[in-house]
């Protein structure tokens, strides 16, 4: 029996939404395929591991009939990328079976019980809503981001602080070897909160982002947050923990500081890397009046030396870091210039943008 008929990016966009967190492998089947859910003219997907859930639907109404089904997210993805694009889709259902048409190709795949399909539901009162453009987030998130800790057993740093507080905004990750922290103000008034977002919702809700003045609205619900943005919603389970005190790490006194321009400093940083320790990933930084040396070597002796000008006339010093960890915050700030401030060998180091307390970035230096 023919249920839907529709162009082949009706259909494909809304499910690669979602596809994102579907598990290849789970000890539950159901959850390795994908709700499909027709209403009216509106074709839904819905995809969950049971700590995340997303949910959207079809941008443009679609004919056909009403159905609920699921069937693999994987399958149904790779199938309808393979098909040509602007080809008219048909999607038939028949004794537990979907059977998907497109041109001369035919492909018949297996259906479970809609509704053994489990879903988290979103049944707490919000303790902190508020709406932020999708621009604007995305920007927030790209600067902390990549400072998660990935597998730590300490769990509660396999993910992002989230707070609010007044009109503030605030977002933290750590993963006990360097931090980053970025903060943003929102107009209406918020009361103090705190959830940890685990760091696979944290790198789902980055993807669907766009880079546009659309909003998106965030729901604090105690034990879950909620994400709604455009025709997607996303619900996920926070991560039960105590985060750090990020201000206890935050280095006030270090009094070596200067400006140094991003895009040299990442490019020497990154040539220098090819030669660095592959195991300790170790990078030297010289810091004398008027300029900052990077050097580094490997277990072959083999050596790489760049040079900066700055304008610096403070005390000498050398320190070495993880020279992955100094890539990462250059990569993530789109800026021109950064200030850095360093104390001595053994405290850790700052980086902030200049005349802007809304980011910093603390980095533990390491022995080499």
């Amino acid at each position: 029996m023919l249920i839907l008929q529709a162009e082949r990016d009706a259909l494909l966009k809304p499910l690669l939404a979602v596809t994102g967190i579907v598990e290849r492998r789970h000890t539950l089947p159901i959850l390795s395929n994908v709700l499909v859910e027709k209403k009216g003219g509106e074709v839904s997907f819905l995809a969950t591991d049971l700590e995340i859930q997303i949910n959207t639907a079809s941008p443009e109404a679609l004919a056909g009939e009403n159905f609920r089904l699921t069937t693999s997210a994987k399958k149904l993805q790779d199938i309808l990328r393979a098909i040509p694009d602007k080809t008219m889709v048909t999607l038939e259902q028949q004794d537990g079976r979907l059977t998907l048409k497109a041109g001369k190709s035919r492909f018949n795949l297996q259906t479970l019980p809609a509704d053994d399909f489990p879903h988290l539901t979103a049944n707490q009162a919000a303790e902190a809503s508020f709406s932020l453009l999708q621009r604007e987030l995305r920007q927030l998130i790209a600067k902390v981001q990549y400072a998660m800790a990935v597998q730590d057993i300490r769990y509660y740093l396999n993910g992002l602080l989230l707070q609010t507080d007044g009109q503030a905004i605030r977002l933290v990750a750590t993963d006990g070897h360097r931090l980053a922290f970025a903060a943003a103000e929102v107009e209406t008034a918020l009361p103090k909160s705190e959830v940890i977002l685990p760091r696979k919702t944290v790198l789902e809700l980055y993807k669907l982002l766009q880079d546009s003045d659309e909003p998106i609205t965030i729901d604090l619900l105690g034990s879950q947050v909620r994400f709604s943005l455009g025709a997607t919603v996303i619900i996920s389970k926070v991560v039960d923990g105590k985060f750090p005190d990020y201000n206890r790490v935050i280095p006030l006194d270090n009094e070596k500081i200067f400006l140094v321009e991003r895009a040299p400093f990442l490019q020497a940083l990154q040539r220098a890397a090819i030669l660095a320790n592959e195991k300790f990933r170790g990078v030297r930084l010289v810091l004398k009046p008027g300029s900052l040396s990077i050097l580094c070597t490997n277990s072959e002796q083999e050596e790489a030396e760049e040079e900066l000008e700055i304008a610096y006339d403070g005390g000498t010093l050398e320190i070495g870091f993880n020279i992955n960890y100094l890539l990462d915050v250059l990569t993530n700030l789109p800026l021109d210039t950064l200030q850095l401030a360093f104390g001595d060998a053994t405290r850790s180091a700052l980086v902030t943008i200049p005349d802007n307390p809304n980011f910093k970035y603390i980095v533990m230096p390491m022995r080499i």
